[in-house]
């Protein structure tokens, strides 16, 4: 199938379960390094002869900005033109942009319709989107069923967003009855794909022994292994660990860098305990020292978090979607 020759995706990942809808955010993964074409004269020029998979390697180095200035404009004409041949990762991105109103006027029923239209040529990127579009019932009416319906049948093709959305609705009870077990076989499904969101679901499994026996050794593990792949959540939530001493000697050091990372790649829990680690490893907060000291004379458990300054854990997961295929 053509959607097996563009092997890089572009993940998002809710950072929130979106309960309320206004505190959703979304992070961008890429599964390997953003590069540009090789040869943009010749990939051009192949484009405008009507070649469709060329026009796709077009519209997504607009859309990225891979060797010139990104444009949605020009991403989404050039997504159309590709769609409009049959290309189900045109049709696909080109639901992205309409999802996210990029480059075109936002519209969730516009994104379900390209949607649609790769999920009916078997793509799985677009199964899973349209998985997505009807869990939050974006563009139609509601229906967690249905979009278990096309969660699996991306996952039969060995999806790992899929999985581990599949993951994410059996640990919700959404669709289906709530079966911590399943969450966590669907998890490691994706999770033998390296998918750094269903690592680091495994790892908040073992942290809150959902389902399992807690453990905290192996979900200090998985939340190491998606942080390693780059997962912003991950690096976070290992920031978290360490300026606590959960499972792990405590150490500001390792903290500040694992919420430093999170940080660079988006995280605005990163970005807000980074700034609160610093000030206490600078001795800025002279009030946060002092609690600190009386604290470690207690038998309480470490944190160096006083009273006055909160460091915000990770927020809940939610559904992924990739949005578009490379």
């Amino acid at each position: 199938m053509r959607f097996k020759n563009s092997a890089q995706m572009l993940v998002l990942l809710s950072a929130v379960a979106c309960w309320p809808i206004l505190f959703c955010t979304a992070q961008e993964l890429f599964d390997a390094p953003a590069k540009g074409p090789d040869n943009w004269p010749r990939l051009f020029q192949k484009a405008e002869s009507g070649n469709a998979e060329a026009q796709f390697q077009v519209a997504l180095a607009y859309e990225l900005g891979l060797g010139m200035p990104r444009d949605y404009s020009q991403a989404a004409t050039w997504y159309r033109r590709a769609a409009d041949r049959g290309n189900a990762g045109g049709e696909n991105n080109l639901g992205g942009l309409y999802s996210r109103g990029l480059g075109v006027t936002q519209s969730d029923s516009e994104a379900v319709r390209w949607y649609m239209r790769a999920a009916a040529a078997g793509h799985p990127t677009g199964e899973n989107n349209l998985g997505f579009m009807f869990a939050g019932g974006r563009g139609v009416s509601k229906s967690e069923e249905t979009a278990i319906f096309w969660y699996r049948k991306a996952a039969a093709q060995g999806y790992p967003g899929a999985e581990a959305n599949l993951g994410f609705m059996y640990a919700t009870g959404r669709g289906v009855v709530a079966d911590p077990a399943e969450a966590m076989k669907w998890y490691r499904k994706a999770a033998k794909r390296n998918f750094a969101p269903a690592e680091f679901e495994l790892g908040r499994m073992y942290l809150h022994g959902t389902g399992i026996s807690q453990n905290v050794p192996e979900s200090i593990k998985w939340f190491r292994t998606a942080a390693e792949h780059g997962l912003s959540s991950a690096q976070a939530e290992l920031g978290y660990v360490y300026s606590h001493g959960i499972g792990v000697s405590q150490d500001f050091a390792q903290a500040e860098h694992w919420y430093r990372l999170a940080a660079e790649n988006g995280s605005l829990e990163g970005q807000h305990n980074l700034q609160v680690i610093v000030a206490l490893r600078r001795g800025v907060q002279s009030e946060a020292e002092s609690t600190l000291a009386a604290k470690s004379g207690s038998e309480m458990a470490p944190s160096p978090v006083p009273d006055t300054i909160e460091l915000l854990p990770v927020r809940p997961s939610s559904l992924l979607r990739r949005e578009g295929e490379r």
